[in-house]
């Protein structure tokens, strides 16, 4: 049953264009091809940098928060209530009034009072500052040492591509060592970010992280298997050019440099939407779905990849408009909401904005006026990098 099972899934209909089977892949002494076997090694590499990470956060990132003044609020504790407390856990942790009441009957404490109690619970939930620093510092090491290790691969992929040699063509496509490697850290890294998952910063795209990550595992390992190596490394490239700037922006934003933030912040903006909007779609898209049709008749594999791709773009599409919506307001009204993004990440705070009054406008961050002291339409004071209560 498992032989069959494996023969029909590794058939090279679902894997190769027509006319190219495993066979016209096969290794040999000078020759080297991408086997699919070798991304099971990417499973205990995940487990490796999850530990390297755990090491990372707690000898570097940890103390180098101290000396760059990120600290910690004191938050008061709730005092321990049974009740309270299995509410909390097992049905909602934002109660309505009507469940707030009906809790206040059961403990005979004032509706006031326990409404207190949950957001005391609720903050300290919450993920600390130095928590959030020490994800960023991590993985701003991993994307810088990341898109240099796939830039330096970039030269030759140029080459080809002026040549007009197709970069989605499967054959003639040797596995470099260097590419091997690019390929196992890349898929291993986003493993260890699904393992990691129920442990790091919960944002407020969770939802979206999810499908990014699988989208991405999905397409890293298929165009392996496939040997569609020039093009998986050209997509790894171009999402790791911006998520270098991300990184350093939030970490900015942690330390309270707001210049900084909102130098890199713009840089940031301008590196995501061109390589998002303009260089993936021209260079990625064109080939694999228009270019590709030149050379071979479309399969499975072919609808599959584009399939992914397609979900990334309307990802990337997502992202870039709050992007927009961001700069607008940076620029013409000196206001933006730092708390956003992520692949793959929310800069700041969890949870959904609450609107100023009857404007509608998101004010997390007040870059212009970082010291004045906002009012909402209804005279009541807004914090400023607070989150409001």
């Amino acid at each position: 049953m498992a032989r069959s099972l494996n023969e029909w899934l590794w058939q090279h209909e679902f894997w190769l264009p027509p006319g190219i089977t495993w066979q016209d892949m096969q290794e040999s002494e000078d020759v080297h091809y991408p086997q699919p076997r070798d991304l099971l090694l990417s499973i205990p590499f995940a487990l490796i940098l999850v530990v390297i990470r755990c090491a990372f956060e707690r000898a570097i990132a940890l103390p180098l928060s101290s000396k760059l003044g990120v600290r910690d609020k004191q938050r008061p504790k709730a005092q321990p209530n049974p009740m309270l407390e299995t509410f909390y856990s097992t049905r909602c942790k934002n109660p309505e009034e009507g469940e707030l009441i009906s809790l206040a009957k059961q403990c005979d404490l004032p509706v006031r009072k326990v409404e207190r109690w949950f957001r005391c619970r609720r903050n300290t939930d919450r993920p600390s500052l130095s928590k959030k620093f020490c994800e960023a510092c991590w993985r701003f090491t991993f994307y810088i040492t990341s898109f240099f290790t796939g830039l330096s691969s970039l030269p030759a992929l140029a080459l080809l591509y002026l040549m007009g040699i197709s970069l989605s063509l499967p054959l003639s496509q040797p596995l470099q060592p260097s590419l091997f490697w690019y390929y196992l850290l890349e898929l291993s890294f986003y493993w260890s970010l699904v393992f990691t998952l129920p442990f790091d910063v919960k944002r407020k795209d969770f939802k979206e992280q999810i499908v990014h990550h699988a989208a991405t595992i999905f397409l890293i390992s298929f165009s392996y298997c496939a040997n569609y190596i020039r093009i998986g490394t050209l997509v790894m490239v171009i999402h790791d050019a911006s998520d270098c700037f991300l990184e350093p922006t939030k970490i900015f934003n942690y330390m309270k440099w707001k210049k900084t933030c909102d130098s890199l912040f713009m840089i940031f903006s301008a590196v995501f939407l061109i390589s998002r909007l303009v260089i993936f779609p021209y260079t990625v898209l064109y080939n694999t779905y228009y270019y590709s049709m030149e050379i071979f008749q479309p399969f499975f594999g072919y609808y599959f990849m584009n399939g992914l791709l397609i979900i990334l773009q309307l990802l990337h599409v997502f992202w870039s408009c709050l992007i927009i919506h961001m700069v607008y307001k940076f620029i013409l009204q000196g206001t933006v909401w730092i708390g956003f993004y992520s692949p793959v990440h929310y800069m700041g705070r969890e949870g959904p904005p609450r609107p100023l009054g009857r404007t509608g406008v998101h004010l997390g961050w007040i870059p212009s006026c970082p010291r004045r002291r906002l009012h909402n339409l209804s005279g009541h004071p807004v914090p400023v990098f607070g989150h409001p209560r």
